[in-house]
C-alpha cells in the first residue's frame, strides 16, 4: 500500500490526461487504448492519412504525500467492517480530533497591543511622570492621545476574521463511514486514520484519504473519481483519481463514487499544513518596524538630552537658596517632563493612522477593502507582486481556443458537431465548455424555445462517455432531408484511431499539448455510411487569462512592480498563460525551490530572475515569499484559494481577489470586490499617494522634534529658561491636529515603489533641524539684545515675559511651514498643496498670531513685530526648500555605503555594481540586435526598389546570401549563451533602465 503513494499512471490510464476531464487529452505519448476495441466502441475505418505518429505525452506532476511505516500499519482496515469503537478511541488519543484548532487572540489583549512600541512607551512614561508631579492637564492630554490612536487602529481592524477559523469552516460537516460493520453518518471531527469513508458526487472530502477502488457496498467501480482540488493546488481543471491515489481534505467530488481509507486528519492533512503555516506567521509588520525605528531614534536623543539636563541641574542647583527650589527633584522633573512631552511626536501614530484610514476609505470606493490598516502604506513599497494563476490571472473556466480543422470544415462546423455529441445537463467541465461555446457563438443555437433542441437536427440515440471507450457518440437525423449520420467526440488518440489515423492531426495535437492546451477530437461519419468516420478537427481548450490581466501586469511593470506567477498548475500550462499575459516563458518548476544542492542565496536568485514557478504546493508559495523578504524586498501576493492562504498571510501585502475562498479572504490584508486585477493598480496609485503624505509628515515631525530638542537643550542648560508648559503643549496639539488634513493633500506619485530610507530621513531631519535652530537663536538673541526681551522665569510680570510670546509664535510657525517643503522631494511649487491643506496650516498660524497680538495665554506683542516673525517663518521655509532639494539630489545608496561602510552595505553595493555591468552588457547586445535588424530592413527595402521594369538593384540570390552572412555574423558575435541571458535577464525590482523603457 505504501508504494501507491508514489504511483504514476500508466499510459493507458493517462489517456484521460492530467485532469481526466472525461475525454480531453493533454500532451502525451499515448498509444491507442486497447479498450477502444471494446464491443461498444465504433470500429476504425480505412480512410486515414498515415498512422505512423503517436500523440506525445506530458507527465502530470502532482504532490506526492508521504506515509510513514508507522502510519501505514493503521491503514489496513477491512472496507466492509470498518474500525471498532475501541480502535477509534485509541487512535483519537494518538492522532487527535479531525479539526483545525482555533487560535483566537483575546480582544482586550489585542487592544492593549496598540499601547506597545517605542513611542507609546515613552508617552506612557511621560503620562506617569505628569501624574507624579500632579500636572493633570498634561496627564489628560497625553492619555487622550494614547486612547485615540489605539481606538483608531483597533476599530479599523476589528472586522478582520481569523484565517484559521475560515480554514476550519471549509471542512465538511458530515460524512458516511463504516464502523463496527455498519455504514453510519458521523461528524467529520470524529474521523481517525484507518476509517473507511464513502465519497460520492458533490461531497466535500472530510480528510486526506487513499482511494480503495470499490463502491459503497464493496462492488467494483468502472470509472475514476473526478476531484476539483483547484482551491488547494491551483490546478485549473478537475483531476482524475483512481485506486491507490490520494484525495485531499476540502476538495470536492465532481464525478463518480468510491470508498477511501482515511490516511491523515486535522493538522496533518494537506489543508492542515497550510493552516499551520498561517498560525506560525506572526511577524511584525513592515510599517510597524519603520515607526519603531523612527521612535527609537527620537527616544534615544530625547532620553540622552533630558538625562543630561536632569543630572546637570541636580548638581548645579544643589543647595539652591534663592527660594525657587530649583534644585528640588520634583521641580526639575516638572521641567524635563514639559520638554519630553513637547519633544515626543505624540501625534505621529495618530496622524499616520488617520491618513491610512482616509486612504482605506478612498480604496473602498474603488471596491478595494482594506482589512489591515498598515497594508495601505506597505502596498506603496511593494516591488514584487507574486500572483496565483488559476482564478486570479485566469478565469478558472474552461473555454474554446483556436481549433485545428481538416477536410474543409469550419470553426462553426466543429462547434455544432461537438455540441450534438455533448451530453445535455452533464456536470463535466468539458461538456459545459462545449455547450457554452456553441450556444454563445452559433446563431443556430440562439433564441431557441427549448434549450436542448437543435433546430433542423434530432438526436435519435446517444452513447454517453465511458472510461473504456473515452468518447461520446450521437446518432443524428437531419429533419429536412431525413439523412442520418453519427458524431463522435473524445480523446484525440481515440478519435484519430477511429478515422484510421492522421499524422497531421497527431502533429496538431502534439503542438497544442506543448503549449499546454487540452485537445478534444471530433469526427462524423461520411455521407452514405454509418461506419466510416472522417475527422472534423481538434478542439483546443484552455483556462484563458482574464481580459484585464495582461494590461494590469503591463501597468504594474511600468510602475516598477515585477509580477511573478506562482501556480500549482502544470509547467506547460503556466508557460502558455505567461506568454499570453505578455510575460516571458521563464517559468520554473517547484523543484528549483527545494533543491538541496543549492543555497538559499542561489534559490533567491532563481526567484528574482524567473517570471514564476509551476507545480507548487502551499509550502512552496510560502517559501518564495519568505526568500524574497529575506532579500529586503517588500512582497505582495494575490490569490483566491486555500493553497494561497499561507503565502497571503506571509506576504507584506496579501490580496484576495474577487470570488476567493473564505480562507484566502481571511488571510489577506486587502480584498478585491470587483472581478479582475485592474483594481490592484488603483490600490498601488492610492497607496503611493498615501505614502508620500506619510513620509512628508514624518520628515516634518522629526525635523520639528530635532529642532525643539536642540534649541531648548541649550537654553535650559545655559540660561535655565523655557516656555511655559501650557504653551509648549499648545504648540504640539494645535500643529499636529492641523496636520491631520495632510490625509487629503495633493500628492506627487513616485514612478517606482516607495521606500522608507530611514538614514536619509534622519539625516535630512537633522540638517533642517539645525537650520531651524539657527533661526530660533537668531530670534532669541535679537529680541533679547536689541529689543530688551530678557529670558526671565514664568512667575515674572507679563510685560517682562514678552520673549515667551516671540519664541512661542516663532516655534509654532517656523517648523510648521516647513511641511510645505517636506511634501515633495523636488521644489515645493512643482506640486502645490490642496487648498484645504494650505488653508488649515496657514489658519493655525494666524490663530497663533492673533493670540500674541491680543494676549491671553501669552503676553501681548506689538502687531508689527508679530507679523514680521510670521513672515520670516514663511520665507525661511523657501530657503530650507532649496537645501532639501540639494540633499535629495546628491543622496544615493552609493553615498551612504561610501561614508557608512557596514559589511551589509558593502556587499549590497558590490552586488548592484555587478548587476549593472551585466544589465549594461545585455542592453548593449539588444541595441546591437536592433541595429542589425534596421540594416537588414534597409537592404530589403533597397532590394525591392526597381531600377527599371522587371529589374532590381541586386540579384535576389546575392541579396539572400548577404542576409544569411549578416545573420551568421550576428549569431557568432553574441553566442547562444548570451542570448539565453538576454531572455532571462530583467532589471531587479526597484531598478530602471532607459533601454528597457524604450
Amino acid at each position: 500500500m505504501a508504494d501507491k503513494e508514489e504511483y504514476i499512471e500508466p499510459a493507458d490510464k493517462q489517456a484521460d490526461g492530467p485532469t481526466n476531464l472525461a475525454h480531453a487529452q493533454p500532451v502525451g505519448k499515448i498509444e491507442a487504448s486497447s479498450s477502444a476495441s471494446d464491443s461498444k466502441s465504433p470500429k476504425p475505418n480505412q480512410h486515414g492519412k498515415g498512422g505512423e505518429l503517436e500523440v506525445e505525452e506530458a507527465e502530470h506532476h502532482e504532490h506526492k504525500d508521504q506515509i510513514s511505516a508507522e502510519l501505514e500499519a493503521y491503514l489496513h482496515t477491512d472496507p466492509m467492517q470498518g474500525l471498532t469503537d475501541q480502535e477509534v478511541e485509541e487512535r483519537r488519543l494518538k492522532f487527535g480530533a479531525n479539526e483545525l484548532k482555533e487560535v483566537k487572540k483575546n480582544p482586550l489583549l489585542k487592544f492593549l497591543g496598540y499601547f506597545t512600541g517605542p513611542i507609546a512607551y515613552l508617552i506612557e512614561v511621560a503620562c506617569i511622570i505628569s501624574a507624579v508631579v500632579k500636572d493633570f492637564l498634561d496627564f489628560g492630554i497625553i492619555l487622550a492621545l494614547l486612547l485615540v490612536n489605539a481606538c483608531i487602529g483597533f476599530i479599523e481592524e476589528a472586522k478582520a476574521e481569523s484565517a484559521l477559523d475560515a480554514l476550519r469552516q471549509t471542512l465538511a460537516l458530515k460524512t458516511r463511514c463504516w464502523r463496527n460493520g455498519h455504514l453510519v453518518e458521523l461528524d467529520t471531527s470524529a474521523l481517525v486514520p484507518g476509517d473507511v469513508i464513502v465519497l460520492r458526487l458533490g461531497d466535500i472530502i472530510p480528510a486526506d484519504g487513499r482511494l480503495l477502488g470499490i463502491g459503497a457496498t464493496g462492488e467494483a467501480t468502472e470509472g475514476d473519481l473526478l476531484i476539483d482540488q483547484s482551491a488547494l493546488t491551483g490546478e485549473s481543471l478537475p483531476v482524475s483519481k483512481k485506486k491507490g491515489d490520494v484525495v485531499y481534505s476540502s476538495s470536492i467530488v465532481k464525478q463518480g463514487q468510491q470508498m477511501a481509507v482515511v490516511t491523515k486528519t486535522g493538522i496533518n492533512t494537506f489543508i492542515g499544513r497550510a493552516a499551520n503555516l498561517i498560525s506560525i506567521t506572526v511577524e511584525e509588520g513592515h510599517f510597524q518596524k519603520i515607526i519603531n525605528r523612527i521612535g527609537n531614534f527620537l527616544i534615544l536623543i530625547t532620553v540622552v538630552l533630558v538625562l543630561i539636563i536632569m543630572v546637570y541641574q541636580l548638581v548645579h542647583f544643589h543647595g539652591d537658596t534663592s527660594g525657587q527650589n530649583r534644585g528640588n527633584f520634583l521641580t526639575i522633573l516638572r521641567k524635563i517632563l514639559v520638554l519630553t512631552v513637547a519633544a515626543i511626536p505624540v501625534g505621529l501614530p495618530t496622524v499616520m493612522s488617520v491618513t491610512m484610514a482616509v486612504g482605506a476609505k478612498q480604496l473602498a470606493a474603488k471596491k478595494v477593502i482594506v482589512k489591515r490598516l498598515t497594508a495601505v502604506e506597505e502596498m506603496a513599497s511593494v516591488s514584487v507582486l507574486c500572483s496565483d494563476k488559476t482564478g486570479t490571472l485566469t478565469l478558472n473556466e474552461l473555454t474554446f481556443d483556436e481549433p485545428y480543422l481538416t477536410n474543409n470544415y469550419t470553426s462553426d462546423d466543429i462547434l455544432l458537431y461537438s455540441y450534438l455529441a455533448a451530453e445535455a445537463g452533464a456536470n463535466d467541465p468539458i461538456e459545459l465548455a462545449v455547450r457554452t461555446a456553441a450556444e454563445e457563438q452559433l446563431p443556430l443555437l440562439q433564441n431557441r424555445t427549448h434549450k436542448h433542441d437543435v433546430p433542423g437536427y434530432k438526436v435519435t440515440s446517444f452513447l454517453p462517455f465511458n472510461p473504456a471507450t473515452k468518447l461520446t457518440q450521437a446518432t443524428i437525423s437531419v429533419k429536412e432531408t431525413g439523412e442520418t449520420f453519427k458524431v463522435a467526440k473524445g480523446a484525440p488518440q481515440v478519435i484519430i484511431r477511429l478515422v484510421g489515423g492522421d499524422d497531421d492531426a497527431v502533429r496538431a495535437v502534439n503542438a497544442l499539448a506543448k503549449r499546454g492546451l487540452r485537445a478534444l477530437g471530433v469526427a462524423r461519419t461520411r455521407n452514405g455510411s454509418m461506419d466510416e468516420f472522417e475527422l472534423i478537427g481538434m478542439i483546443a481548450l484552455i483556462d484563458p487569462p482574464r481580459p484585464d490581466s495582461a494590461e494590469t501586469i503591463a501597468r504594474c511593470r511600468h510602475m516598477g512592480v515585477d509580477v511573478k506567477m506562482v501556480t500549482g498548475d502544470q509547467l506547460i500550462i503556466a508557460k502558455e498563460v505567461s506568454h499570453r499575459l505578455g510575460m516571458t516563458r521563464v517559468i520554473l518548476d517547484a523543484n528549483h525551490l527545494v533543491d538541496e544542492d543549492k543555497s538559499d542565496e542561489e534559490v533567491t536568485e532563481h526567484c528574482l530572475r524567473a517570471d514564476g514557478f509551476a507545480q507548487v504546493i502551499p509550502e512552496h508559495k510560502y517559501r518564495v515569499v519568505e526568500l524574497l523578504q529575506k532579500r529586503g524586498i517588500i512582497v505582495g501576493m494575490t490569490g483566491d484559494g486555500v493553497n494561497d492562504a499561507p503565502a497571503l498571510k506571509k506576504a507584506n501585502v496579501g490580496i484576495a481577489v474577487h470570488g476567493c475562498t473564505d480562507a484566502a479572504r481571511s488571510a489577506a490584508d486587502i480584498v478585491l470586490l470587483a472581478p479582475g486585477l485592474s483594481t490592484i493598480v488603483d490600490g498601488l496609485l492610492t497607496s503611493r499617494a498615501i505614502f508620500q503624505r506619510m513620509r512628508s509628515y514624518a520628515l516634518y515631525r522629526i525635523t520639528s522634534t530635532v529642532h525643539f530638542l536642540m534649541f531648548f537643550f541649550i537654553v535650559v542648560m545655559v540660561y535655565d529658561w523655557s516656555l511655559p508648559p501650557d504653551l509648549l503643549i499648545l504648540i504640539c496639539i494645535l500643529n499636529d491636529l492641523a496636520t491631520l488634513v495632510i490625509s487629503v493633500d495633493n500628492a506627487q506619485l513616485s514612478p517606482h515603489p516607495d521606500k522608507w530610507r530611514i538614514g536619509q530621513l534622519i539625516t535630512m531631519s537633522i540638517t533642517l533641524g539645525i537650520c531651524l535652530t539657527a533661526l530660533s537663536f537668531a530670534h532669541f538673541f535679537i529680541f533679547w539684545k536689541h529689543f530688551g526681551y530678557e529670558p526671565v522665569q514664568s512667575n515674572a510680570p507679563a510685560d517682562q515675559r514678552r520673549l515667551e510670546s516671540v519664541m512661542y509664535l516663532h516655534i509654532s510657525s517656523a517648523p510648521h511651514f516647513v511641511i510645505f517643503s517636506t511634501r515633495l522631494t523636488g521644489y515645493f511649487w512643482e506640486n502645490l498643496p490642496s487648498p484645504l491643506f494650505a488653508a488649515v496650516i496657514i489658519g493655525t498660524q494666524i490663530v497663533a498670531l492673533l493670540m500674541v497680538i491680543f494676549g491671553g495665554l501669552t503676553p501681548k506683542l506689538p502687531a508689527g513685530q508679530a507679523i514680521v516673525i510670521l513672515l520670516i517663518s514663511f520665507a525661511y521655509f523657501i530657503l530650507l526648500d532649496q537645501i532639501k532639494v540639494r540633499l535629495f539630489r546628491i543622496w544615493s545608496f552609493k553615498l551612504t555605503a561610501t561614508f557608512v561602510r557596514t559589511p551589509e552595505r558593502r556587499k549590497k553595493l558590490a552586488e548592484r555594481n555587478a548587476r549593472k555591468i551585466q544589465q549594461d552588457r545585455v542592453w548593449d547586445n539588444i541595441d546591437h540586435i536592433r541595429e542589425i535588424v534596421l540594416k537588414l530592413k534597409a537592404l530589403e527595402a533597397l532590394n525591392e526598389a526597381p531600377k527599371n521594369e522587371g529589374e532590381t538593384l541586386e540579384d535576389p540570390q546575392v541579396y539572400e546570401k548577404k542576409v544569411k552572412e549578416e545573420e551568421h555574423k550576428h549569431q557568432q558575435s553574441i553566442g547562444k549563451e548570451e542570448l539565453e541571458t538576454m531572455e532571462a535577464a530583467d532589471p531587479l525590482p526597484g531598478t530602471s533602465s532607459s533601454h528597457k523603457q524604450q
